[in-house]
């Protein structure tokens, strides 16, 4: 059974069967004429036919090299097409990025790295979900996302990880709460067993501060005071009432500065947690993904 012949050399072939000149279809094709010739040998073997005649005037097809010179331009032609449609899919592909966000991230970093990305690709299309690291890493997974960034203490063995930058978690409290003019400030203990107000279940700054608690030996004792999933609805409910929080020290530094919020200083603990790119495995990195990454890095 005769092997089924390469578009390259079918399209040679009809290239000289249209100019009567090896040479010609080498020269438009970047190859060498002896190239070209053995492409065509190869050709005839495979279908075990003689395609060419060869004369001092030139190079002309057989009956047999016009049929299959025929029967191979509609080919071409349909395999051009194919060429065509998928290289404006992976146009389309590279002009448009998803990304997905733990919350602290995408509300005080990725503002300012996406802005700086435009600068560079003005015409790239950009869609940020943001959600707590347990959702980001599900994105990232199930490729709705192809690239996410979360502050999760427990990195995704399945999926590669970047550490980028690092965090720090710090409790506050308003003004007139009983800690604000602690000046010796509070044991992990006092922190453990206080009612917070915190972030919800599968959030990486949840998830970091009881890490955190665990390991200096007091795991955390009293019920939250309640449970929200985002750092605004948290950092409004501290600065009205009594009650504390731990958030990050990108969600609190304008309220800190304003007075409007109270760092508690924790006797023998700092909460340190790594700010963490992720993306599938599989596949290569998006262009624009691997310019954001680096903007991150840079900025961070």
């Amino acid at each position: 059974m005769p092997n089924t012949p390469d578009l390259d050399s079918l399209r040679l072939l009809v290239g000289v069967g249209a100019s009567g000149s090896l040479s010609s279809v080498a020269r438009d094709a970047g190859m060498s004429q002896q190239a070209v010739s053995a492409r065509m040998a190869a050709l005839e073997k495979a279908l075990g036919t003689p395609l060419l005649t060869r004369s001092p005037h030139g190079t002309r097809l057989t009956e047999a090299g016009i049929l299959v010179a025929d029967w191979a331009t509609p080919l071409l032609t349909e395999a051009d097409r194919f060429e065509a449609a998928t290289e404006a899919l992976r146009s389309d592909v590279e002009s448009s990025l998803t990304i997905a966000s733990s919350m602290t991230i995408a509300e005080h970093l990725a503002p300012g790295w996406l802005i700086r990305l435009r600068t560079q690709s003005p015409d790239l299309r950009v869609e940020l979900t943001a959600g707590n690291s347990e959702a980001v890493v599900k994105m990232v997974r199930s490729r709705t996302a192809a690239l996410g960034f979360i502050e999760t203490p427990d990195l995704p063995a399945d999926l590669h990880c970047e550490s980028f930058a690092s965090d720090e978690l710090v409790v506050v409290v308003g003004p007139s709460h009983r800690w604000a003019k602690r000046r010796s400030g509070i044991t992990v203990e006092e922190l453990a067993d206080a009612s917070l107000v915190t972030r919800e279940h599968g959030s990486g700054t949840r998830l970091a501060f009881d890490r955190a608690l665990a390991t200096a030996g007091f795991p955390m004792l009293a019920e939250p005071a309640a449970e929200y999933s985002t750092t605004s609805a948290i950092r409004s409910t501290v600065m009205a009432g009594q009650v504390a929080s731990v958030l990050s020290i990108l969600a609190v530094r304008e309220q800190l500065a304003s007075g409007a919020l109270v760092r508690v200083r924790v006797r023998d603990l700092r909460i340190i947690r790594p700010l963490t790119a992720i993306w599938h495995p599989s596949g290569r990195l998006h262009s624009a993904a691997e310019q954001l990454l680096a903007i991150a890095a840079r900025r961070a």
